[in-house]
């Protein structure tokens, strides 16, 4: 390392944020870029430790402490290269991702860890600015053709490397642009979909084919899609939302998150939503329930559109601020997340069971909750009422949607709902794979990368014989 002690003279620096008082009044980033100098002392932290178990954190097995080094010693081209070779998406996964790499640091179990993703960010923003990141040539092509369905993570990620090994690559989104929940789910104050275009101009100037609007399996149907192409990956995710079916679920003004959050961004990138149609905020009490990232998104969503108070409320218990003995490091441990969000204004609630939505006409107005104890038993007379105009229902997702493509094409499923598959990432109909959150179920964008990848190994191996692509 450039600086061995390094760690020892170094505090870690927590990200800056915009002012809370001007960044609810718009959907620009939240971060404020750090300064190259601010980024190669942060590096300086790395403690080229003889374990690195940050490896072991990132499902992406990214190569950590050789790009800090890098990064350390003012060479962010050579550092971006490290990175580009596990990683297809850095500059969505460096503003993203939880980062369980940090989780898993050496330098945590006595003191606070590097900043991995920060340090990830800046590698990639720097060759980006610089105008260093070029589209790869092609040079031999197989003859192969590939369709991959779904454009988020996992379906992009894949799609990249099965078109660097010369395959003909065709993404089918049945959304008008591509990015899956990266572009529809996350706000543009923590992911501005500038930055998912630009990764789309190089891929297609390297050769993938973006077909978007056109719902596989409805659109073009499943017996076509076995004919035209050689091998099939399905990386459509998991989009059924779980309920909560209690009285009052009928009342308008209660939405699922992705209904709510996937027009506030098309809202944001200048959809006209009919007026009838509008999921709004301004004015009224928000009741978000689901203390998740989705939750917290859609919390500050809420605050930027005016909402006149926002409350949370979650049914888990207040998780701790510090590791429990049974979460020791290097493992993901269960903290309290309190996010940039949360931040901007909202009043969170934990250990609340909602039992009845209550509503004035047609309209919700309030929801009838309990407390529960650990065991999430409800607590007798601790009954009390949270006024509401509007609800979103953040309870994370089930399983992929079935009826379509899924059904047509006849593949297994899991005991819960997801596509099933082999170890080589097929699933029962040859020729079709599957990865990401439509295959494991609701995950991290980590994993979802990663699932992209090795099934792109698997497909390829499938249609050659052998791959040279990475196994990570």
């Amino acid at each position: 390392m450039g600086n061995p002690k390094g760690f020892l003279k170094i505090k870690r620096k927590r990200s800056e944020y915009r002012p809370v008082c001007e960044r609810v009044k718009d959907y620009g980033q939240v971060a404020l870029p750090r300064s190259a100098e601010s980024s190669k002392e942060q590096a300086a932290r790395c403690m080229d430790c003889g374990t690195p178990f940050c490896h072991w954190g990132c499902p992406l097995g990214n190569v950590i402490p050789e790009w800090n080094d890098l990064l350390f010693n003012g060479l962010s081209r050579r550092a971006f290269e490290l990175l580009d070779s596990t990683n297809n998406l850095p500059e969505v996964t460096g503003r993203v991702c939880p980062a369980p790499c940090e989780f898993a640091c050496v330098l945590g179990i006595n003191d606070d860890p590097v900043t991995i993703r920060e340090n990830e960010l800046a590698i990639v923003e720097h060759v980006f600015d610089r105008g260093y990141i070029k589209p790869k040539t092609v040079k031999i092509r197989t003859g192969k053709k590939v369709a991959v369905i779904g454009s988020g993570p996992a379906g992009l990620s894949c799609a990249a490397q099965l078109n660097q090994a010369g395959h003909l690559v065709t993404v089918f989104e049945k959304d008008p642009r591509i990015g899956g929940i990266m572009r529809y789910g996350i706000p543009d104050f923590k992911l501005e979909k500038n930055i998912i275009d630009r990764r789309k101009d190089i891929w297609e100037k390297e050769g993938v084919i973006f077909k978007t609007g056109v719902n596989v399996g409805l659109d073009y149907s499943a017996d076509k899609l076995l004919k035209e192409f050689d091998a099939v990956c399905l990386a459509g995710g998991s989009r059924v939302p779980r309920d909560l079916k209690i009285k009052g679920r009928d009342l308008t003004g209660v939405y699922f998150a992705m209904e709510y959050l996937t027009q506030s961004n098309c809202r944001v990138a200048g959809e006209k939503i009919p007026v009838e149609r509008a999921i709004d905020a301004k004015g009224k009490k928000v009741v978000v329930i689901g203390g998740g990232d989705t939750g917290s998104d859609c919390v500050g969503t809420a605050n930027r559109q005016g909402a006149s108070c926002v409350v949370q409320i979650e049914l888990m218990p207040k998780a701790p601020e510090t590791r429990l003995e049974k979460q020791p490091w290097p493992t993901y441990p269960m903290l309290l997340k309190t996010t940039t969000s949360h931040e901007e204004g909202v009043a969170r609630q934990w250990s609340i069971l909602t039992k009845e939505f209550k509503g004035q006409g047609s309209r919700v107005k309030s929801l009838i909750c309990v407390r529960v104890d650990a065991s999430l038993k409800e607590i007798s007379g601790t009954e009390f009422e949270i006024e509401a105009d509007m609800v979103v229902l953040a309870l994370g997702f089930l399983q992929p949607e079935h009826s379509g493509l899924l059904d047509g094409l006849g593949v297994e499923y899991d005991q819960r709902g997801n596509v099933k598959t082999n170890d080589k990432y097929m699933t029962s109909v040859k020729g079709v794979f599957s990865a990401g959150d439509m295959r494991r179920g609701q995950s991290l964008i980590v994993w979802a990368v990663s699932e992209g990848r090795k099934t792109a190994r698997a497909v390829d191996e499938y249609l050659m014989g052998e791959s040279s692509l990475p196994v990570m």
